[in-house]
């Protein structure tokens, strides 16, 4: 495999472009872009703990999700262009500032030049590093940068291919992410708390799923997926009801609105009949346009 920019197969797309002369199919060439670096509260408790987590939003993107809440970063590729050196030195500010850990949202495609900064930031960055993803990830591009990560933060958006062609471009999303996930599983060896904050994880995985307008039967069958298939505590389970429809939801009228109560609560219901309780839920009030941050270069 080849873990550089020169003929790009870092992500299930395997497009194998040449990002020194053209992007890719994420939208990024080889210079790291970066639209946001700040403390962030409104990731899972114990992500966010009570001072915030450090994330680094990443410009690009591996899927084309019609309703992306970031669209100005994943479809317009807004950011700022920075050094591997620069990026290691927001690490760090992130750290001073009192982040729990370095969140890495949508950076599987920069994942050479991360990893550099993560090693020039070397012992001095002292806290851990989640890969915030939308769980569309390749299993050999994982193990060959687990040494780099120690929480993964992916979602589990579909089981149904007909429905991860028509919103995010991937008709293969359920065969890829369900594999990726198993393998970030197997990774962290589960879950493992800071000893000296037990709130906060320290190592593991978090998978997200959250509920789409009339798409609650496919959800329940995630869950199932989910109990026949992971080892069970291996894994925290989030089960969200933020959906709002942003950017291209328009176009397809069945998920231009948001989910209803029912929805959510027969979904919700089914993962307490599985037992899959080891986790969060949302309230209904989170489908709110104002969780998503302000892409405006802060701390870049």
């Amino acid at each position: 495999m080849n873990y550089t920019y020169d003929c790009c197969t870092l992500c299930p797309r395997m497009c194998g472009a040449d990002r020194h002369r053209s992007s890719g199919f994420c939208g990024a060439g080889d210079k790291i872009k970066v639209a946001r670096a700040a403390l962030h509260h409104w990731e899972e408790p114990c992500i966010s703990g009570t001072r915030g987590s450090g994330t680094v939003f990443f410009s690009g993107c591996t899927l084309k999700c019609v309703f992306c809440q970031n669209h100005t970063l994943s479809h317009d590729n807004f950011g700022k262009e920075i050094s591997v050196k620069r990026l290691s030195e927001i690490f760090l500010e992130l750290q001073a500032q009192g982040a729990h850990n370095i969140n890495l949202v949508t950076a599987t495609h920069y994942l050479p030049s991360v990893r550099e900064a993560l090693n020039l930031a070397g012992p001095a960055l002292k806290i851990p590093v989640v890969l915030n993803c939308g769980g569309y990830e390749r299993v050999e591009t994982l193990k060959e940068y687990s040494d780099c990560i120690d929480i993964y933060l992916p979602d589990l958006k579909y089981y149904d291919g007909s429905l991860s062609r028509k919103y995010s471009a991937a008709e293969n999303y359920f065969s890829v992410a369900s594999a990726a996930i198993q393998e970030m599983i197997r990774l962290t060896g589960g879950l493992t708390w800071d000893p000296e904050n037990p709130s906060l994880l320290k190592k593991g995985v978090i998978i997200r799923h959250m509920v789409l307008p009339g798409a609650k039967a496919d959800s329940i069958r995630l869950l199932h997926w989910m109990r026949d298939t992971l080892p069970q505590g291996s894994y925290l389970l989030s089960l969200m009801s933020q959906y709002t429809p942003f950017y291209k939801s328009y176009i397809y009228p069945e998920i231009s609105r948001r989910i209803t109560t029912y929805e959510y609560e027969k979904v919700l219901d089914e993962a307490i009949r599985l037992g899959l309780i080891n986790g969060y839920m949302q309230e209904k009030s989170s489908a709110k346009e104002e969780y998503t941050p302000p892409f405006d270069l802060s701390g870049v």
